[in-house]
């Protein structure tokens, strides 16, 4: 598998996106999340960031099954317990600043040969800015619905009488749930437990 191939895949896939300019490699290096150095490099091993291209068909609901290989989805859900899943919600959002709209059941499915991920996510939106620069208003973040629990620190979508939100949550001695924002001009705010379902724990950002 050639590295090259997989990079002006992924630039026809970015022209779309960028409009009439060439696109570059350092487009492709920040579409992947990593800089174009390490880019560089990875060119040079011919050494494939397989996770970093996961999440980059994932946000574009692209398999990367015919990104690498050519592979028609249809032959992909044929053997679908080799491979994980990617479920995007791009219709719901979860806020970092406010209120939002609670999950529908309306998603589009991405499959993920579990060899490159080996658990299946949620990816929903992000709207406000109380989590910057962590996570930046527009980006979309991947959840693990298996991990509830947030007795070890991290990021969560919560979900609550007043929405859907992106938090850092911590447990209060008094038992109540502490919903913290990086984005420091916003105070902590504290909730009842029982007022609180935690969705799952954010383990990817793309902005």
């Amino acid at each position: 598998m050639n590295f090259e191939k997989i990079i002006e895949k992924i630039k026809d896939i970015l022209s779309n996106e960028i409009g009439e300019r060439k696109v570059l490699n350092k487009d492709v290096a920040k579409a992947l999340g990593i800089t174009p150095e390490n880019l560089s490099i990875l060119k040079k091993r011919n050494k494939i960031p397989y996770e970093e291209i996961a999440y980059f068909c994932a946000k574009r609901k692209i398999s990367i099954n015919w990104l690498l290989f050519d592979q028609l989805s249809d032959d992909i859900i044929k053997e679908t317990e080799k491979f994980a899943t990617i479920r995007y919600f791009k219709d719901i959002n979860a806020s970092a600043g406010g209120g939002a709209l609670n999950f529908e059941e309306n998603y589009e499915t991405v499959y993920i040969d579990k060899k490159i991920i080996d658990k299946n996510l949620d990816a929903i939106n992000v709207t406000g800015d109380s989590m910057e620069p962590t996570i930046k208003d527009g980006s979309i973040i991947f959840i693990d619905r298996n991990d509830t629990n947030i007795s070890n620190g991290g990021i969560f979508v919560i979900s609550t009488p007043a929405g859907v939100f992106v938090k850092r949550v911590r447990i209060k001695s008094s038992g109540q749930i502490e919903l913290i924002s990086d984005n420091k001009a916003y105070p902590p705010e504290s909730i009842l437990a029982e007022d609180v379902k935690i969705v799952g724990k954010v383990v990817k950002i793309l902005s």
